[in-house]
């Protein structure tokens, strides 16, 4: 028995210089990492590709026997309309139709009532009112350095006779391409 267990000794001592020899391997290797990064834009701070809020252009409250009307395109927090898009890119803005161009003389564009009135008004890139943006007119922006651009537009809408007390609105399309 004695022998038996000598030889079972032996063998766990065996098998454990083993097992010790076979714990030092080192084995060496590498993680690869990547990101690809592709081109984006956000408007009034939002990113995305459909739906994006371009600002909106209020006129305020006149009486109904206003001459003209003027306001701004404000984005998000009040101010200008704000571009920011990836380093690199040039961006252009494309102000498209709205839902009632032509429906009223005295501007290419206009607001609708609901019922059966129109107030005629245009857009335009200077608060002067004389650099007229036309429908599917563009702005061409600076290449970007990654900083936020201003973009400025403005409208004007003009009064005419007969018109009844009411809220008036319209919708334009814009596009971003970069």
């Amino acid at each position: 028995m004695r022998k038996f267990a000598s030889r079972i000794g032996l063998s766990l001592l065996g098998l454990t210089l083993v097992s010790s020899a076979h714990a030092a391997t080192t084995v060496t290797g590498q993680i690869t990492a990547s990101l690809t990064l592709i081109s984006s834009c956000q408007v009034n701070g939002a990113g995305g590709s459909t739906g994006l809020n371009f600002g909106a252009l209020n006129f305020g409250t006149a009486n109904s026997l206003f001459t003209t009307a003027s306001g701004q395109v404000l984005g998000g927090g009040g101010g200008a309309l704000s571009i920011l898009c990836s380093s690199g890119t040039t961006p252009v803005v494309k102000v498209r139709a709205g839902a009632h161009d032509g429906q009223s003389p005295g501007g290419a564009r206009a607001l609708y009532d609901g019922v059966a009135n129109y107030v005629p008004y245009d857009f335009y890139t200077d608060a002067g009112h004389s650099q007229l943006l036309p429908i599917d007119g563009t702005i061409n922006l600076a290449t970007s350095t990654g900083v936020a651009q201003t973009v400025n537009i403005y409208g004007q809408a003009v009064g005419k006779a007969g018109l009844p007390a009411g809220t008036y609105t319209d919708t334009v399309a814009v596009e971003l391409t970069f």
